[in-house]
């Protein structure tokens, strides 16, 4: 078509994504198309606008980088991160509720033993954390590959910190025979995210705040049952109502008790869902 017009143009470009040989590709690239172009309608984009939106994309692809990934913090500040968790995490009463992975993992965490400080002298007051991790029938999961990690006192994670010869605050661990797991760490305090780059802007803009409620993120892995990545939550944090993410669930908050010599304490069981495959 040569004649093409705000009127036809949809229809048009459409019409090259028709010999998509991949069925879920060609839906997708329909469906994305027609709702750009439609967002463009509704809100009458100008074209000064519809530029300063590719320099924005523009600066969040710079300043993303193997430490920051600041296209999961706009997709976690949109909501969206946490829509898609919810959509493909529906799981059975009972079972631990899923929440937003988050731009802070790493592969290649250090492993350690049940017991030991995976805080690796991370600032913070100490904390032990311990619990179980059980199927949906209450069956214990021996062995279940815990992934843990946390910002330390100052809201930082380890991979914001230049220089440091080691990981801090995170680590992998397996459960015991009974599925029983227990470590020390430190106390989760709130953060906000980071907002020195273009997600911050835009939440200037939009009068909104970046915080963060104190969290400890899990992913937990066992043979026959579905990968688990949530957070626990510590009960009485002010965020928790505004998570700057929107990923607090109350099943995931949790009550950090003070103990007697100083140090924190904090309980959480697991309860997986059985793998789809799972005999």
């Amino acid at each position: 078509m040569r004649n093409l017009t705000q009127d036809n143009i949809t229809q048009a470009v459409l019409a090259r994504f028709a010999d998509t040989p991949d069925a879920r590709l060609k839906e997708i690239m329909t469906s994305l198309v027609q709702h750009l172009h439609s967002f463009a309608r509704e809100v009458k984009l100008t074209e000064g606008e519809w530029f300063r939106g590719i320099e924005f994309l523009t600066r969040i692809g710079h300043i993303t980088d193997a430490q920051r990934q600041e296209f999961i913090l706009l997709s976690d500040t949109l909501g969206l991160s946490m829509l898609t968790v919810a959509m493909n995490n529906d799981k059975p009463a009972g079972c631990t509720e899923a929440t937003v992975f988050g731009p802070f993992y790493v592969e290649g965490a250090p492993h350690f033993d049940l017991g030991e400080d995976v805080a690796q002298g991370a600032a913070g007051v100490p904390c032990v954390v311990r619990g179980t991790v059980r199927g949906r029938d209450g069956e214990p999961v021996p062995g279940a590959e815990l992934h843990v990690w946390q910002a330390d006192a100052e809201g930082k994670y380890d991979v914001q910190r230049e220089g440091l010869a080691a990981h801090q605050a995170r680590g992998v661990l397996h459960a015991d025979s009974r599925g029983a797991y227990h470590f020390r760490s430190i106390l989760a305090e709130a953060y906000p995210i980071p907002d020195d780059g273009p997600v911050g802007e835009m939440l200037r803009a939009t009068k909104r705040h970046p915080w963060r409620p104190a969290h400890l993120h899990f992913m937990i892995r066992a043979p026959g049952y579905e990968t688990l990545t949530t957070h626990v939550f510590r009960d009485g944090d002010p965020w928790l109502d505004s998570d700057a993410v929107f990923g607090v669930r109350q099943s995931l908050v949790a009550a950090w008790k003070k103990q007697p010599e100083g140090h924190y304490l904090v309980e959480y069981d697991f309860v997986l869902n059985p793998a789809k495959d799972a005999p």
